[in-house]
C-alpha cells in the first residue's frame, strides 16, 4: 500500500494488474510531460524531434499533451496498450502519470477517483 501524507486515501499498487487502464483511459484530457520527459521518451523511442511531435503530441497552450485515440467510446492514451491494457511506455511514462491516483484534484473528487481507481481505499 502507498500511502501520501494529506491524503485521505492509499493506493494499492498491485491493484493495476487487474484494472484494465481505467486511469488510461475515459473521458478526454490532456497528458502533460515535461521537456525532460519528452526528449526522453523521444530518444527511446528512436525518433527525431519532428517525427515524435508530428506521431504523438498535441500542444496545449504553452504545453505539450499527448494525443488521444478514440477508444470503447471514449478516449485513451496515444500509448495505451489496448490489447494488454496497460502503458507501452510504462519506464518513460510522465510524472503526471507516475502521480496518479495522489493528485490535489482527487481530494474534493472523491466519487471520481472511485470509478476510475479500483486500488483506492479510504481511510477512516
Amino acid at each position: 500500500m502507498i500511502f501520501k501524507k494529506d491524503f485521505p486515501y492509499c493506493f494499492d499498487e498491485n491493484a493495476c494488474q487487474n484494472c484494465g487502464g481505467k486511469c488510461c483511459i475515459g473521458d478526454s484530457g490532456n497528458i502533460f510531460a515535461s521537456k525532460e520527459e519528452l526528449k526522453n521518451l523521444r530518444e527511446y523511442l528512436g525518433l527525431s524531434e519532428e517525427e515524435f511531435a508530428l506521431k504523438y503530441l498535441k500542444k496545449v497552450g504553452f504545453k505539450m499533451s499527448f494525443k488521444e485515440v478514440e477508444f470503447e467510446g471514449g478516449y485513451a492514451c496515444i500509448f495505451f496498450d489496448p490489447i494488454n491494457r496497460n502503458c507501452s511506455i510504462y519506464d518513460y511514462r510522465p510524472m503526471q502519470c507516475r502521480t496518479f491516483p495522489f493528485w490535489e484534484y482527487f481530494k474534493t473528487h472523491q466519487q471520481e477517483l472511485k470509478k476510475e481507481c479500483i486500488g483506492i481505499t479510504y481511510l477512516s
